[in-house]
């Protein structure tokens, strides 16, 4: 339970279905033939994951014109999910993965260490999944601030 195999490009996405903010359920699969970026963050609406989805949700569009779809993903209910997406004004769905199963299948759930104390929970992470559901960048650890920025040079598409 605390130590997810952690993906590598080439590997198959693990399918999921979850619940957006809305209470809908949301799967990979209805994201086949589209390029998904997936990123997983531990908490909504704390300065961090706040800082992340705003930087997702101001490069949104031009992410969408090279034809690259976000999903979010944390554990909060959908109930925190909503008043995150309320409050931030985020225009793309947030998934409530409250088991974790879905952050252990990318192994983005595991020890962690946060100011050299050593715990376990999410960490930030995030995979680009091809359109036939092959893992074409996965990044563990990574950094909020910024995030954006660095994804689209790590994929070739600086603007």
């Amino acid at each position: 339970m605390t130590d997810s195999t952690r993906l590598s490009p080439g590997d198959p996405a693990p399918d999921f279905t979850l619940e957006d903010a809305q209470g809908k359920q949301v799967s990979l699969a209805d994201y086949a033939g589209s390029t998904v970026i997936v990123y997983f963050y531990p908490k909504a609406s704390t300065p961090g994951c706040t800082t992340e989805a705003c930087d997702f949700r101001d490069n949104l569009d031009s992410l969408e014109s090279l034809g690259y779809r976000v999903l979010g993903i944390s554990p909060d209910k959908p109930g925190a999910l909503q008043k995150f997406v309320d409050n931030q004004s985020l225009t793309f769905p947030l998934l409530s993965d409250p088991s974790h199963e879905v952050a252990e299948a990318y192994g983005a759930w595991g020890e962690k260490k946060n100011y050299g104390k050593v715990s376990v929970g999410l960490i930030r992470s995030t995979f680009v999944i091809d359109g036939s559901g092959t893992i074409q960048l996965a990044q563990y650890n990574v950094r909020a601030k910024g995030h954006v920025a660095k994804l689209r040079r790590d994929l070739g598409i600086d603007a």
